[in-house]
C-alpha cells in the first residue's frame, strides 16, 4: 500500500513538474515570438501616425493582429512579416483598413498640426515612430499611444478637440513615467 501511495506521489510529482516546465517553455516561446516580431513590425515601410496597429501571441503560436490603418496595404504587410517569424504557427489578421474619405483626411491633417504644433506636444513628433496616433474614422478620433505625464494627455486631448468638424475624441493615451 507504502509503494502505491509512494509511486501515485511521485507520478504526480513528475505531472507537475512537467506542466510547470511546459508553461515555461511556452512563455519562452511566447516571448522569443514577440521579440522577433517587434523590430519588423515597426519598421514597416507604409504606417504613419494615422495609423495603430498592435499584436498579441497566445500559447500555440497564433500571433493576433489588431488595430486600425490608412493604407491597405500595411494590413496585408503585416501579416506578411509576421508570418515568416520563427515559431509563428498562425496569424489572425483583426486590422480594420479605415474607409477612404476626403472628410477625414482633412481632419487628420488639422489634427495633425493642431497636436504636434503645439509647443509643449512637439517632443512627441520626433523620431520615425510618433508617440501619439491619431486615428479618424467618420470624424471621430480617437488618440493612442504613449505620453510622459497626465497634463500632455489631457492637452492632446483639449487640443484634439479644437478641431472644427471633430465629432469626438476618446483619448487612449497611456501616461509612462521613464
Amino acid at each position: 500500500m507504502k509503494i502505491t501511495n509512494l509511486a501515485l506521489g511521485v507520478g504526480a510529482l513528475a505531472l507537475a513538474f512537467s506542466l510547470t516546465a511546459g508553461a515555461s517553455t511556452t512563455d519562452q516561446s511566447v516571448t522569443r515570438i514577440e521579440q522577433k516580431v517587434n523590430p519588423d513590425w515597426n519598421m514597416l515601410p507604409d504606417a504613419n501616425m494615422f495609423d495603430y496597429r498592435s499584436f498579441s501571441v497566445d500559447g500555440n503560436g497564433t500571433v493576433i493582429l489588431n488595430g486600425d490603418v490608412t493604407n491597405p496595404v500595411l494590413k496585408s504587410d503585416a501579416a506578411n512579416v509576421v508570418k515568416r517569424i520563427e515559431g509563428v504557427e498562425r496569424v489572425e489578421n483583426n486590422i480594420q483598413v479605415l474607409p477612404v474619405s476626403f472628410f477625414d483626411d482633412g481632419l487628420r491633417a488639422r489634427l495633425y498640426r493642431n497636436i504636434y504644433g503645439y509647443g509643449p506636444l512637439q517632443r512627441y513628433a520626433l523620431g520615425v515612430n510618433k508617440s501619439i496616433r491619431i486615428i479618424v474614422q467618420n470624424g471621430r478620433v480617437t488618440l493612442v499611444g504613449v505620453v510622459a505625464s497626465e497634463f500632455d494627455k489631457n492637452v492632446a486631448g483639449m487640443r484634439a478637440n479644437g478641431v472644427s468638424g471633430v465629432f469626438s475624441v476618446d483619448n487612449q493615451l497611456s501616461v509612462v513615467k521613464g
